[in-house]
Formats: C-alpha cells, structure tokens, sequence
C-alpha cells in the first residue's frame, strides 16, 4: 500500500512538472506573437548590405601592373593572370585576367593586398545562374560596374 501511494506521489510531480514546462513553452511563443516579422520578401524587398560588405569583385585594367600579388595572396589561388613579357619595354603586359565565382570564398586577400587598387570589393551579391560555368567572369565582366538593385522601381528597401 505505501509503495502505491509514493508511485502515485511520484506520477502526480511528474505530471505537474511536465506541464509547467509546456506552459512555459507556451509562455515563449506567445511572447514571439508581438515580435514585427524579421522575414523579407526578397525579389521585391532588399537588405541594405553592410558598409564592409564582400560580394562581387571589381577589377579596373588599366591600373594592374601584374605584379601577381592577388594570386599568391589568395587562399585557393583563384585569380588566373595570363600576361606576355614584351622586351621592348621590360614589362609585363597583361593579356586576361578571371576569376571563377563559384570557387571565390570572398575572403577579400586579393583586395587587401593589392599594390595599386585595381581590385575592390562591390556590394552586388546576386550572382546565382544556372550553369556555374557563367560564373567565371574575365577583365571584361570584372571591369563592369556593380548594379545597384536599389534603383530597381519595383524594389524597395527593407527596414
């Protein structure tokens, strides 16, 4: 009889602990109830990216010296630099210059030592395709300005 009495006495503050607990559950979500929504409606609504912000990486030609710092820098040793050595000058001239966005980590190395500034990091981060090969952008498409999506009319800025 007293072992029935201390297994009922057991059940019932187990019972009882139990659902304090889903009631503080229930405390929980009904708190998350009055939060504002954190969601955004991406194609039409943006996030204003941060101001250091690493997405799309911008290269100006004209001012590379290919001195090849940005490929021994970088972690992966992306940048692809094809250059002729002209023997008139004694300098390097640079003939391509790439890099594949599907294997950039955009740690932003490239950027930071670069010795004359042709590289730089843009805020464009919608780089998604279907064939990761588009990805692979040269001078010419490194050398187009980045697209800010905020001039889109259809587009607002999330808050």
């Amino acid at each position: 009889m007293f072992n029935f009495i201390n297994s009922l006495k057991n059940y019932s503050q187990e019972s009882f602990r139990a659902a304090r607990y889903i009631g503080q559950g229930f405390i929980v979500t009904l708190n998350h109830i009055n939060r504002s929504a954190i969601t955004v409606q991406y194609p039409y609504e943006k996030l204003i990216t941060s101001e250091r912000f690493r997405g799309r990486i911008h290269f100006e030609f004209d001012k590379c010296i290919v001195c090849e710092v940005c490929v021994r820098v970088c972690p992966i040793n992306l940048p692809v630099v094809d250059w002729n050595f002209q023997q008139d000058i004694r300098k390097k001239k640079l003939k391509n210059y790439s890099i594949d966005f599907g294997v950039c980590i955009f740690c932003g190395n490239c950027v930071e030592y670069c010795p004359t500034n042709c590289l730089s990091m843009t805020e464009e981060y919608e780089l998604s395709v279907y064939d990761r090969h588009e990805l692979n952008y040269d001078q010419i498409a490194l050398g187009r300005l980045p697209f800010n999506s905020f001039q889109d009319a259809l587009v607002t800025k999330a808050s």
